[in-house]
C-alpha cells in the first residue's frame, strides 16, 4: 500500500510504503485526530515509523501498489 500525506507547512509529500491496509491507515489518523495533541505514525516496509502531529496532516492519499516496469519492455493484452 502507498500512502501520500500532505503536511501543512512542508512543501513536499511524504510518500510510504506501508503494509498497513487503508482502513487501518484511516483509522490510524481518525483516532490519532481524536486526541488533543494526536500524533498520526505508519510503519513503512522496512520496520521504520514515520510519525506527524495529526492535527498538520493536510491530506492523505492511499493507493495500491502499482506494478512497476523497468526498462522499454512492451506489455502484451
Amino acid at each position: 500500500m502507498q500512502v501520500r500525506i500532505g503536511v501543512q507547512f512542508v512543501p513536499k509529500e511524504l510518500v510510504v510504503e506501508t503494509r498497513q491496509s487503508a482502513e487501518e491507515v484511516q483509522r490510524a489518523l481518525a483516532d490519532a485526530l481524536a486526541v488533543d495533541r494526536g500524533v498520526f505514525t505508519l510503519e513503512d516496509q522496512r520496520g521504520g515509523r514515520v510519525v506527524i502531529p495529526a492535527a498538520h496532516v493536510g491530506y492523505l492519499e492511499i493507493s495500491e501498489e502499482a506494478d512497476r516496469t523497468v526498462g522499454f519492455g512492451t506489455q502484451y493484452t
